[in-house]
């Protein structure tokens, strides 16, 4: 589709957001479509920057998405320190974090995408990533359905470091730690970066972190949370499989918490997680109009692999209480310890990911 005749579907659905639902999910729809917009035209991939770090030495990709978590923690903390009424993006330690950001982590680089990655990618028409994604929410959707289960193997209180130090102290914290690890990236990287890169630093990944930074300090504003991904996919099969009867998710421990219980009655119009996905969407499809999608052909078995891979990964991303996304920029940004426990665990699951996926070729 061309932008022109897109661009007027997409003004008509806004208009129409703003008349019968209301004008905060018309508003968030806008930011999920700067999301969608600077994601795909950025080719902002969190999955990517990590894989070119470990497979190439090339830091750039991480030292914006570094760029990416100090701006959005400044921005964040002190609304969050103001405005009590605004949420972190809490996750309590626990096994299923553990297991669950480890497996992600794996899983993301075989399907060579995580929340935001897959969804964006669909949007460009990307064939594997189209495909990836109704098996994404089909597997977070059972994450949640089990979630009760792996919660009572062992958990601890979800931690907020702005609640318990304090917005400064907080963002001095998350600052000195991000600054850490980019000094330890730098030494990393250093004497074997390729192309004789003199940088850091590229002007794409600069920029889309100050864009995403922007758009999810807005979506925070506007939502009253953090930015997240996840949720809504699993919402949307948790929908699916509550109007066919396929599963009775009257006595789940996660689909019967109040709010989760009433969103399932709700139009998903009306959830903020599902209306920025549809934005991401459309700020994706946006960009790519008109253009072919890139895509190297697969053959059968790395198409079930990375079928296969993309439901775990649905799965996993709830077990961890987010993606990319949720977990790693809305925790940290927003003092969640949970983020900084999935962070190094996710990582070391991209490593053994990584050669799974130079084993099926890739």
């Amino acid at each position: 589709m061309k932008r022109l005749p897109l661009s007027v579907l997409m003004a008509v659905f806004f208009g129409w957001l703003l008349w019968t639902v209301s004008a905060r999910q018309a508003a968030l729809f806008l930011v999920g479509i700067g999301l969608g917009a600077v994601l795909a035209g950025k080719r902002f991939g969190f999955t990517t920057g990590w894989r070119l770090l470990v497979e190439n030495k090339d830091p750039r990709g991480v030292f914006g998405q570094l760029l990416l978590l100090a701006l959005a923690a400044a921005l964040a903390m002190p609304l969050l320190g103001h405005f009590p009424e605004l949420t972190a993006a809490l996750g309590p330690p626990s096994v299923s974090l553990l297991v669950g950001a480890f497996v992600f982590g794996l899983c993301m680089q075989i399907a060579d995408g995580c929340g935001s990655g897959t969804l964006y990618k669909a949007g460009m028409g990307i064939p594997m990533n189209t495909a990836i994604l109704p098996l994404f929410a089909l597997g977070s959707f059972l994450g949640s359905a089990h979630l009760g289960w792996w919660l009572e193997l062992g958990r601890l209180p979800a931690v907020g470091l702005v609640g318990t130090w304090g917005w400064l102290p907080a963002l001095a914290a998350t600052l000195a730690a991000l600054a850490l690890i980019g000094f330890a990236v730098r030494r990393y990287t250093a004497g074997a970066r390729p192309q004789n890169l003199s940088s850091p630093w590229e002007r794409r990944w600069v920029t889309g972190a100050i864009w995403l930074a922007i758009l999810a300090t807005l979506n925070l504003v506007l939502a009253g949370q953090p930015w997240g991904v996840v949720y809504g996919f699993g919402l949307w099969a948790a929908k699916i499989a509550n109007a066919t009867g396929a599963v009775d998710l009257a006595h789940n421990w996660f689909w019967s918490q109040p709010g989760n219980a009433a969103r399932l009655q709700e139009t998903m119009l009306l959830d903020v997680t599902s209306i920025t996905n549809i934005g991401i969407l459309a700020g994706a499809l946006w960009v790519a109009a008109g253009k072919p999608a890139a895509a190297k052909p697969l053959t059968g078995t790395q198409w079930l692999v990375a079928l296969a891979a993309g439901l775990v990964l649905g799965y996993s991303s709830r077990l961890a209480f987010g993606c990319n996304v949720g977990a790693m920029l809305s925790g940290i940004s927003t003092g969640s310890i949970h983020g900084w426990i999935w962070v190094p665990l996710a990582f070391a699951g991209t490593i053994f990911g990584l050669r799974i996926r130079r084993h099926f070729g890739f």
